[in-house]
């Protein structure tokens, strides 16, 4: 596979474009996202599904941007999908050979299905779940992907759409026939007769311009879409201001953005009836959607579209990036792993937290990358952001404040004050930052010693073989939790 490839999705409201680079076998960096609201299928359903001369013309144009900034990022390989404008257009292969002819540009009309399928592909293998239903609202349709136990059971795609509603319905203020139409189509997902979750996975540009929503009236301290989880019941009454909001003041007055005043009340109108007839509880907000699902079934293409087991996009893109020294990686990694295990009497964590101390311990060097001057504060603030994919946001706070400080001293009460909603106790951090602290300290001169551990009663025994003076001071100024003492 090309190390730059870039995946384009002409959409009915939105184009977007996506340029990742490839690291490894599996890993990858964004290194560049475009969107552009040409808004292709403008006028079409009130003109018999045919696209309009104007919105053609603001798709070529954008095309162009698109691929100049392709080109100019060295990108060998370029991936152009198109989703329900095209598909259902009469006159779209009048676009397709002018994008053809004039830009050179092969555009990949892909079916319904398929077009859920990789949204599919996107959020089992970027987001840190393995049950769920992908919903994408597009403006032409709405694709949903049925992914149980790891596995993706079915995929399907109905004529539910923003662009197609509001055209078809809300301009005509018909919204109980947009509810009829609606419910028509969602027969269909039950006629597949398969159990489905009560976990949405949403993707599209309305269920994330809702989830930004949701965030700001909560005052959610992280300010990172991909992978925001809201319960359905909480949100009834935004959801009902937004549908029965009169003019744009009105929806400005709850935080719509003026972008998307033309299609957010079509977009929450569709997404509530859904959730409400699905019975859905649970909306995780995906970052990621066709372009990414169309990369990955391209990288793993020989892996059955799913990356090996325990293997982790974010942390290997970020060893690659930095090129870290994958032996000193790989020693603290394996000692993280010791001290959780032989100290486990005391501190009693769960499993989950051992895992976050090993990846804390293997990314602690990025600080002093940036720079290396309070470098944990610089890996602090690049880790919340850094590890976009298969991570749940409870895991990368913890992950970044664990690595914040790893120092001589235990966080405070105040230190974790910020963040509080999203982190376990104070006695867990306080753990969490004594174990990568003795971790370095161990590693300080960057010798990789063997070591062996053991407790008895609350005194940690350390046996080292290579006992220097700078490790052994290093080690006796820190501050251990609770009454452990350390022997060395």
């Amino acid at each position: 596979m090309s190390k730059v490839t870039t995946i384009i999705d002409i959409g009915s409201n939105s184009m977007r474009m996506v340029v990742l680079q490839k690291s490894s076998r599996f890993s990858f960096s964004l290194i560049n996202e475009t969107k552009s609201r040409v808004k292709i299928s403008e006028g079409c359903y009130e003109n018999n599904g045919n696209l309009q001369d104007l919105p053609m013309q603001r798709a070529y144009e954008s095309l162009k941007s698109f691929l100049n900034i392709s080109h100019a990022l060295k990108s060998r390989k370029i991936i152009c999908v198109a989703t329900s404008a095209l598909r259902d257009a009469p006159n779209s292969k009048v676009f397709i050979s002018r994008v053809q002819k004039e830009l050179g540009l092969n555009i990949k009309v892909i079916e319904g299905e398929k077009e859920a399928y990789y949204g599919g592909v996107a959020a089992l293998n970027l987001l840190h779940d393995n049950t769920f239903i992908t919903m994408d609202i597009g403006g032409g349709s709405t694709e949903f992907s049925f992914i149980r136990d790891g596995k993706i059971e079915k995929s399907i795609s109905l004529n539910i759409g923003t662009v197609r509603i509001k055209e078809l319905f809300f301009n005509k203020d018909d919204i109980e026939g947009a509810k009829k139409n609606i419910l028509d189509n969602l027969k269909k997902i039950f006629e597949l007769g398969i159990e489905i979750p009560k976990k949405v996975v949403g993707i599209g540009g309305s269920i994330r311009a809702f989830s930004k929503i949701v965030m700001a009236k909560n005052d959610y301290p992280l300010d990172i879409l991909h992978g925001y989880t809201y319960n359905v019941k909480d949100e009834v009454s935004l959801f009902n201001k937004i549908i029965n909001a009169r003019n744009n003041d009105d929806l400005k007055s709850v935080g719509v953005k003026k972008d998307r005043f033309d299609t957010i009340k079509e977009g929450t109108f569709i997404f509530k009836t859904i959730l409400d007839e699905l019975n859905i509880k649970e909306v995780v907000t995906s970052g990621v959607g066709v372009r990414e699902g169309v990369y990955l079934t391209d990288l793993l293409r020989n892996s059955n579209h799913k990356f090996p087991e325990n293997f982790n996009v974010s942390v290997r893109s970020l060893l690659d990036r930095f090129q870290i020294d994958e032996k000193q990686s790989a020693y603290l990694g394996s000692n993280a792993g010791k001290i959780f295990d032989v100290l486990k009497p005391m501190h009693n964590l769960d499993d989950k937290f051992r895992t976050l101390l090993v990846i804390a311990s293997k990314l602690h060097s990025i600080g002093s990358t940036l720079n290396f001057y309070k470098s944990n504060d610089n890996a602090f603030d690049f880790i919340l952001n850094g590890l976009n994919y298969d991570f749940l946001h409870t895991s990368r706070v913890v992950v970044a404040h664990t690595i914040k400080f790893s120092k001589k001293s235990l966080p405070s009460k105040s230190d974790i004050l910020k963040y509080q909603e999203l982190l376990p106790s104070l006695e867990v951090m306080q753990w969490m930052s004594f174990m990568i602290s003795l971790n370095i300290a161990i590693n300080q001169d960057l010798s990789r010693p063997k070591v062996e551990y053991v407790l008895n009663n609350n005194t940690l025994e350390i046996d080292l073989s290579n006992k220097s003076f700078l490790i052994q001071s290093n080690i006796d100024k820190l501050e251990s939790p609770e009454d452990l003492i350390i022997k060395i």
